[in-house]
This record gives structure tokens, C-alpha cells and sequence, in this order.
């Protein structure tokens, strides 16, 4: 059953504009949703499956162990919403345990998102499915997208980190926006917590160097949006952490001198120059707890795994 995939992603004049204006700039940045073309895609799913990250196995057991308790507090029949959906292969899990009465994959990467309403059309046929392509950095409206009922956010793989505890707080209140008198809205989400750096920066940087090529291809995608020559190769791969801000940082770093024309103007990257492509928040329970009540949510309900590595929580 399913349904077209909505675009309400900014026009690409726009897109392009905030690219140039972020390679541009002093300390120059390239915003994480453009990891994700194909090959970003396939890489990050390798990423997880890498002995140092540990987020993606850790919340799955919490899923697997907690289910029965997370079914009964998230509610079955109502619309699935899966945040950052990508293959879409977590939510799937879930589907035949909370059994929504409609699936709504939300993603900036548009073709990810259409394979995997096109798999999930085949393992579910009776389920309603649609997908909006859009980049939720701002907030989140989805009230015209979405159909009466009930609504349970999903928003798995501590993404909410790729944002500024401010940036995240804007986010988790338009999810909070989306509850009515006609309408419950809750959140199932993972978190990250803050734990050894030593940990953390493995986490981000494998000895495989699946990260670091993750990292790199960015430039290749920056290249087809843009039509500019960066050499991926000329740039390290840099992670860190950052103990005072609590966050991992991703930077790409010039090996030696490197010059790209951006619409024409020459931007010279010095060797060791960096430029900024993620940030990776992390959060102990009790904190991110604290900003979901900020957010609006009333209740808010999590669970560990033994070694508090990761947390699940669920917010009403």
C-alpha cells in the first residue's frame, strides 16, 4: 500500500547556497545530511557493523530485551513515524511488535528512502506506507503528512546528537507540537552517553578506516552538488573529543596546500586546515531526561544496558 514520497526539501538554489556559504566560511563546514548519497549510505551501514561502534548492537539489545515493556508504553495502532529513516531495517523490527496503523519514513536522503518503502511494501502489503524527504535540522512540521490518529515518533541511532543540545530542544518541542486534543504523540529515541573518550573517538574512528572513508566521500558528494575537484584524498580523517561540550567532532584536514573554485572563486584550505562535518553529542540519562521535559514531554521513561552505554527512552 504504498503511497508517494512527499519533497519539502528547500530548493536546491538554496541547498547549494548554504553548502558554498559553509565551505566559504573561516572555519569551514560541511552539514552532516550530505554523508548520505549511495555510497555514504553504504558505508555508514558498514560503519555499524564495525567492532568499535557500538551504538547500533548496544540499542538493539536494549530493544530486544525491553520490547514487551516498550510496546506497552508506546501503544500499538498507531502511526509509525521513523525519524532519519534510512534502510528503514529498525523500524521494520518494530512493526510486527507495535503494529501501527500506517508507516511514515522521514529522511534526507530521497533514494535510500524509496528502497526502503519499496522493501517494506513487500513484507508488510497491507501496511499504509508514505515518505517525506525533508532536513528536520530546524524543527518538524508533519501534520499535514500525516494521517488521524495517534502518532509515535521513532527516532533510533543517537542521531538526536548531531545537534546542539539548543538545536536538539527546538526539534524534540516540534515533535511535542504534533500532540492535539484529538491527537497522543510520544517518542521512542536512542541516546549516546557520555563515557571514556578513549572509547568514544574508536567509536568514530575504526582501524579499518571505514569511518574515515565515510568521511572522506563526502567530498565526493560535494563534488556532484556542486561541481567542484576536491581531491578526497588530500584530507585527513579526524575525530576527537571534546570533554567540555561533551561531543565527538568528525573534521576533514588538509594534508598539503589545496585550492577548490566555489562558483568561481577560488577557496585555498592550508595544510592542516580543517574543515567541520559532525557533530556527535553525548548525554547522560538523567540530562537528556531533564531536556525532554523542557521539550514539553510530561513523562519520560528509559533503559541501560549494563554498562550504561546507551540509552532508549520513551517520552509522552
Amino acid at each position: 500500500m504504498q503511497r508517494a514520497v512527499t519533497d519539502r526539501i528547500a530548493t536546491a538554489a538554496d541547498d547549494r547556497a548554504e553548502l558554498i556559504a559553509g565551505l566559504r566560511a573561516e572555519r569551514a563546514t560541511i552539514a552532516p545530511k550530505h554523508f548520505y548519497d549511495p555510497l555514504g549510505c553504504a558505508l555508514y551501514a558498514a560503519i555499524c557493523a564495525t567492532p568499535e561502534y557500538y551504538p547500533t548492537r548496544t540499542e538493539a539489545a536494549i530493544f530486544a530485551g525491553h520490547a514487551a515493556d516498550i510496546v506497552a508504553r508506546v501503544g500499538a495502532g498507531r502511526t509509525l513515524v521513523d525519524l532519519g529513516a534510512g534502510d528503514a531495517r529498525k523500524a521494520q523490527w518494530w512493526i510486527p511488535r507495535l503494529r501501527p496503523a500506517a508507516y511514515v519514513g522521514v529522511d534526507y536522503a530521497a533514494a535510500e528512502l524509496a528502497a526502503a518503502l519499496e522493501r517494506l511494501d513487500g513484507a508488510f502489503p497491507d501496511l499504509p506506507l508514505s515518505g517525506v524527504v525533508t532536513d528536520f535540522g530546524r524543527g518538524l512540521d508533519l501534520r499535514a503528512d500525516l494521517p488521524p490518529g495517534d502518532v509515535a515518533f521513532f527516532y533510533p541511532g543517537s542521531s538526536i546528537g548531531n545537534f546542539a543540545p539548543d538545536d536538539a530542544l527546538v526539534l524534540l518541542r516540534s515533535l511535542r507540537a504534533h500532540a492535539a486534543p484529538e491527537r497522543r504523540a510520544s517518542l521512542l529515541i536512542g541516546v549516546d552517553t557520555h563515557k571514556d573518550a578513549r572509547r568514544l573517538v574508536a567509536a568514530y574512528d575504526d582501524a579499518l578506516g571505514i569511518t574515515a572513508a565515510f568521511n572522506r566521500n563526502v567530498l565526493n558528494n560535494v563534488n556532484a552538488l556542486l561541481g567542484t575537484a576536491f581531491d578526497p584524498a588530500a584530507f585527513r580523517h579526524v575525530a576527537l573529543y571534546d570533554e567540555s561540550l561533551r561531543r565527538i567532532e568528525m573534521h576533514l584536514e588538509a594534508a598539503h596546500e589545496h585550492v577548490v573554485l566555489l562558483d568561481g572563486t577560488p577557496r585555498r584550505f592550508a595544510p592542516g586546515e580543517r574543515i567541520h562535518t559532525e557533530n556527535s553529542y553525548k548525554y547522560a540519562p538523567q540530562d537528556f531526561a531533564r531536556l525532554l521535559r523542557r521539550a514539553g514531554f510530561a513523562t519520560a521513561t528509559w533503559w541501560t544496558d549494563a554498562a550504561g552505554d546507551f540509552a532508549v527512552f520513551h517520552a509522552a
